[in-house]
C-alpha cells in the first residue's frame, strides 16, 4: 500500500488488514494511506496519498464544513469518538452515497493524532442523473437517505410513510441492500391486492386439502422470504381481522399455515408501507394499535416531489435513460426548468408518465420545453397554469370566471389537502381560502 513516510507502519498494516475500504488521516485532513479495498470500490489512485480527503472524495478546496457538508472529522476532535455520516462522494464511476465511520486515534496526550475513516458504499442511492436506484441530492432527499444508512444494518421494523409514487419499493429495497440479509431474498407483499380470504394463504401458505381448490401444498411469501425481508407493501389495506395474525407473526416469529396446526418458525424482518394516516386509523378503529406499533419501530417518511424541486432535472434525466436506454435523448435546459415548475401530486410516477408521453411525442434527439408542455397537456386538456404561476396572470378577461374555472377544474382533480392544493396554485393557504369563498357556487 503506498503511504506516506510520516505514518505509523503498524497502522498502515492495520488498514491493509481490513476487508473495508480504509483511509487513514492526519489532523490536518492529509491521506496517509488508502488500503487496497478502497482503491478498489472507489477507483481511487495510489497518488491519493499525500492529497486532504476533501479534495478527494468532494472536489473540494476547504474541508467539508465550510462547504455545507458535515464534517466528521471536525466533530471526532471535539468528542474524541466515532462519529458516523452519509456523504456523496466522487468516485470512477460517477457521485454514489457513502457511509462514512470516522474513528480518531489519540496519542498519550489524549489528543487526536490520527484519523482511519472506513466507508461503505449505500446501495441503490445516487447522486447522479445516469444511475439507476435512488437518485437526488436536495436535503430532503439526503434526511431520508441518513435514516435509511442508520436503520439499514439493524434488524428494526421499518416503516415507510409518505404519498402514492414517492418511491417506496425502492427505499424498502435500499434498507434491504444494506443490511446484513441483502444476500436473501426481499419478498414483496401487495396488501392492498389480497382480498380477505386470500391474504393468509398468500402470506403464510396452506397445506393440501385445506379448502376447496387447495390441490397441493403452497408456500407463504413469509417461507420465501426466509433469511431476508418481507416488504408488505400499502399495510393499511390489510383486513383487520388479518391483523392479528401478522400481530402473531412480528411478536413471536412464529405462524401457520392454513390448515396445518404445526408451528412454524420465521426469520424475516420487516419493511412496510402506506400512504394512510395509519395513527387516524387506529383511532377510528380501522388499524390495530399494537400492530401499529410492532410495525413502526423507526419510521421513515419520503418527501413527496414538490419538497424537492432540485431534483426534477436529474430524476428526469435518469427516468429518460432507463424508458429509452438505446436513445440518444437529452433534455434541453428549457425542457428542464418547465419540469421543475410542475407540482407533480403524483410524484415520482407521474415524472415517469409524462417523460414516456414524451418519449412517444417526439420525433429528434433533444426534447425541447414545448415537447414538455404537450405532454403535460395530455393529462390536462384545458390548459391551467404551472405551478408558481399564480392567479394573478391570467390575462384581463373576467378575472372571477377565470379563476373559477381553475379552481374548480383543480378541485375536481386533486385529492389531497386544501394547503397542497394551494403550494400547486403558487398561491398562500390564507389566499386560496379567501378566493373559495369569494366564488360562488363553490
Amino acid at each position: 500500500m503506498p503511504a506516506s513516510s510520516s505514518a505509523p507502519a503498524e497502522l498502515l498494516s492495520f488498514l491493509d488488514a481490513q476487508g473495508e475500504p480504509h483511509i487513514l488521516l492526519d489532523a490536518r485532513y492529509r491521506i496517509l494511506g488508502a488500503n487496497r479495498a478502497y482503491r478498489e470500490q472507489f477507483g481511487a489512485s495510489p497518488s491519493v496519498v499525500g492529497r486532504t480527503c476533501f479534495e478527494v472524495s468532494h472536489h473540494f478546496q476547504e474541508p467539508c464544513d465550510q462547504c455545507g457538508e458535515t464534517c466528521p472529522m471536525a466533530q471526532a476532535k471535539l468528542s474524541l469518538r466515532r462519529e458516523r455520516v452519509l456523504h456523496l462522494h466522487h468516485t470512477s464511476r460517477g457521485e454514489v452515497y457513502v457511509n462514512i465511520e470516522l474513528t480518531p486515534l489519540l496519542n498519550a496526550k489524549g489528543q487526536a493524532a490520527y484519523f482511519v475513516e472506513k466507508m461503505e458504499e449505500l446501495p441503490l442511492a445516487h447522486g447522479g442523473s445516469g444511475a439507476a436506484g435512488l437518485v437526488g441530492r436536495s436535503p430532503a432527499f439526503r434526511e431520508m437517505l441518513q435514516l435509511v444508512a442508520r436503520v439499514g444494518p439493524t434488524r428494526a421494523a421499518v416503516l415507510l410513510l409518505g404519498e402514492s409514487g414517492t418511491g417506496k419499493e425502492l427505499v424498502a429495497r435500499a434498507i434491504h441492500e444494506a443490511s446484513p440479509r441483502a444476500s436473501r431474498p426481499l419478498v414483496v407483499v401487495e396488501c392492498a391486492s389480497l382480498t380477505e380470504s386470500l391474504f393468509e394463504s398468500e402470506l403464510f401458505g396452506h397445506e393440501r386439502g385445506a379448502f376447496t381448490g387447495a390441490n397441493s401444498v403452497k408456500v407463504g411469501l413469509v417461507e420465501a422470504a426466509s433469511g431476508g425481508t418481507l416488504f408488505l407493501d400499502e399495510v393499511g389495506d390489510i383486513p383487520l381481522s388479518m391483523q392479528v395474525k401478522l400481530l402473531r407473526l412480528l411478536e413471536s416469529g412464529t405462524y401457520r399455515r392454513v390448515g396445518s396446526t404445526e408451528l412454524r418458525r420465521s426469520d424475516v424482518r420487516i419493511v412496510s408501507a402506506t400512504h394512510r394516516d395509519l395513527r387516524q386509523m387506529v383511532t377510528q378503529g380501522l388499524f390495530r394499535e399494537d400492530l401499529y406499533y410492532r410495525l413502526s419501530t423507526f419510521p421513515i417518511h419520503t418527501p413527496p416531489l414538490r419538497a424537492r424541486p432540485q431534483d426534477i432535472p436529474m430524476l428526469a434525466q435518469a427516468l429518460l435513460s432507463r424508458l429509452a436506454p438505446d436513445r440518444a435523448l437529452t433534455l434541453t435546459p428549457q425542457a428542464l426548468d418547465r419540469l421543475s415548475t410542475e407540482a407533480f401530486p403524483g410524484n415520482v410516477r407521474e415524472l415517469r408518465n409524462v417523460l414516456e408521453r414524451a418519449l412517444i411525442l417526439a420525433d429528434g434527439v433533444k426534447m425541447d420545453r414545448e415537447l414538455i408542455e404537450r405532454a403535460l397537456r395530455i393529462d390536462h386538456p384545458n390548459p391551467m397554469p404551472p405551478a408558481g404561476a399564480g392567479l394573478a396572470n391570467m390575462g384581463d378577461r373576467s378575472l372571477q370566471e377565470m379563476e373559477r374555472e381553475v379552481l374548480l377544474a383543480h378541485l375536481q382533480n386533486h385529492e389531497g389537502s386544501r394547503a397542497e392544493l394551494a403550494a400547486k396554485l403558487g398561491i398562500s393557504s390564507r389566499s386560496l381560502y379567501r378566493r373559495l369563498r369569494g366564488l360562488k357556487g363553490i
